[in-house]
């Protein structure tokens, strides 16, 4: 899929690219630390690497709607809440 096919069709997948989603991973561990933003950016930086995962079943609809869920659930106090 080329970058022009994205721009027609947002929801479309990205191609199956490892270096990519290597990369996205790695720098979603290094940033994870105790606090809980850099988890969150961690979380979201993971999230976005499952475009470039074939055997992930997102989108870029799906992951914006998943990060959207990660900020609410932060701002009302977490999970344990």
């Amino acid at each position: 899929m080329t970058a022009a096919d994205r721009d027609r069709d947002p929801n479309a997948r990205v191609a199956d690219d490892t270096e990519k989603r290597r990369v996205l991973r790695k720098i979603a561990e290094e940033v994870r630390a105790d606090s809980s933003e850099s988890q969150q950016v961690a979380a979201f930086l993971y999230r976005v690497s499952d475009l470039y995962d074939p055997d992930a079943d997102t989108s870029p609809e799906k992951i914006c709607r998943n990060v959207e869920h990660i900020v609410e659930t932060k701002s009302r106090g977490g999970i344990d809440r």
